[in-house]
């Protein structure tokens, strides 16, 4: 039996809490009905009451309601809720979330699940789910269900809908990763890697040679929300070691393509002093969505449709070098061994001679740039291969591990 945390404004959204909360406890399990709202009185009888979720932040809910002001009330129990749901989590208290709402309920649902670990159950059915959820999101694994009709009583269709998603909470907290799993790899060291569909060869050739030698390495795909992950991991001191092949977000954040993942990539294990290694992998392209979401702007430039939902863009010579430049600054930071290793043939699969990306000139104003501006105590080794074969990846792989014994003689 499982203690299931049922979340949500419960003046407005109590009908249906309590309707997925009859469904858990049909199940098995506990129900632990914490109150959000901000406006009227409960329709559900909460176990936290909203006066305690404000609380947890420091905040006197009454003091808030008192001067009428709905927008600060919303954020107080914003701003408790992560606590609370943190706290109750800490203590054991909890073994999964569930919450339904709006935008409003959104919000303040996904935030406080954003507070709990990578691991632990949580699901968001929301009328929001449909669409750009990576605010809510964030680098968190967090399920969001899209509710179909809004949240506001119960019918034919909101009816299928909260008992599919109280099935899904209830199989979650029910089901525990293997306990072979867990024995084999939790005291093996992490390394992290960043991977593109066109640096695939190349990381899972290093990733063996890394497994063999007792590591075990997290693949993160580079799309923006992976590399915020990734660097999220490295930050909260999680990682033994980067294997940084695939740069390529700093095209988008640069060009302005849809897979950016912010203007600190490439930071958190240089300011860390994680030992890593660097490649300028998929920097050759721009990633945009089909065809007709391409900015007019853009019109003229190298395209390349990698699948229907999926158009790539050639980096120019000069966005090129402007990477380069942007790169060796994050690695200046580095406070721990770091080495940049340089493919010259191919940064990707397609940018190989022959290949619709290939662009000597580009690569070489890359290359440059980022030798040039890079610390001369940096390591810099260039290989007259392409990124995905063998040899560079070996490289990769050994480059690191030495990086990885050099921090542990320090």
């Amino acid at each position: 039996m499982a203690t299931i945390a049922v979340l949500g404004t419960m003046d407005t959204k109590g009908e249906e809490h309590g309707f997925v909360a009859g469904l858990l406890r049909q199940r098995g399990h506990r129900v632990l009905v914490i109150d959000t709202g901000t406006l009227d009185a409960p329709q559900l009888a909460p176990d936290i009451s909203r006066q305690e979720v404000a609380a947890a932040a420091g905040i006197d809910l009454a003091a808030v309601t008192a001067r009428r002001d709905r927008g600060e009330a919303v954020a107080a129990v914003s701003k408790g809720a992560p606590a609370l749901l943190a706290r109750l989590h800490a203590e054991g208290k909890i073994d999964g979330v569930i919450s339904l709402g709006g935008g409003g309920g959104t919000a303040i649902g996904t935030a406080a699940m954003r507070a709990l670990p990578i691991g632990f159950p949580k699901l968001m059915v929301s009328t929001l789910a449909s669409g750009n959820t990576a605010a809510y999101v964030g680098v968190k694994d967090i399920v969001m269900m899209p509710s179909i009709v809004d949240v506001a009583g119960l019918n034919r269709i909101s009816r299928q809908i909260l008992t599919r998603a109280a099935g899904a909470i209830c199989g979650m907290v029910e089901i525990s990763p293997a306990v072979t799993d867990r024995r084999d790899n939790e005291d093996k060291p992490v390394i992290v890697a960043s991977m593109f569909g066109n640096t695939t060869e190349c990381v899972q050739a290093a990733k063996k040679i890394l497994e063999a030698e007792g590591y075990e390495v997290l693949v993160f795909h580079a799309t923006g929300t992976g590399g915020r992950t990734m660097e999220s991991l490295i930050e909260a001191g999680l990682v033994a070691g980067v294997l940084d092949i695939t740069t390529t977000e700093w095209a988008d954040e640069l060009v302005g393509g849809v897979l950016s993942a912010g203007p600190t990539r490439c930071e958190a294990a240089a300011r860390a002093g994680v030992p890593a290694i660097v490649a300028p992998g998929c920097l050759d392209m721009v990633n945009f969505g089909a065809p007709e979401t391409v900015p007019a702007k853009f019109a003229g430039r190298n395209f390349y449709r990698h699948n229907p939902q999926v158009t790539l863009m050639r980096t120019t010579p000069e966005e090129c070098a402007q990477l380069g430049k942007i790169l060796a600054g994050k690695l200046n930071l580095s406070r721990g061994p770091v080495s940049v290793l340089i493919p010259r043939r191919a940064i990707s699969v397609i940018s190989a001679p022959g290949q619709p990306f290939h662009d000597a000139a580009a690569d070489i104003a890359l290359f440059d740039a980022l030798k040039a501006d890079l610390r001369k105590d940096i390591e810099v080794i260039e290989m007259d291969c392409a990124i995905n074969d063998a040899a560079f990846a070996g490289a990769c792989a050994e480059t690191l591990l030495k990086n990885i014994r050099q921090a542990q003689a320090r």
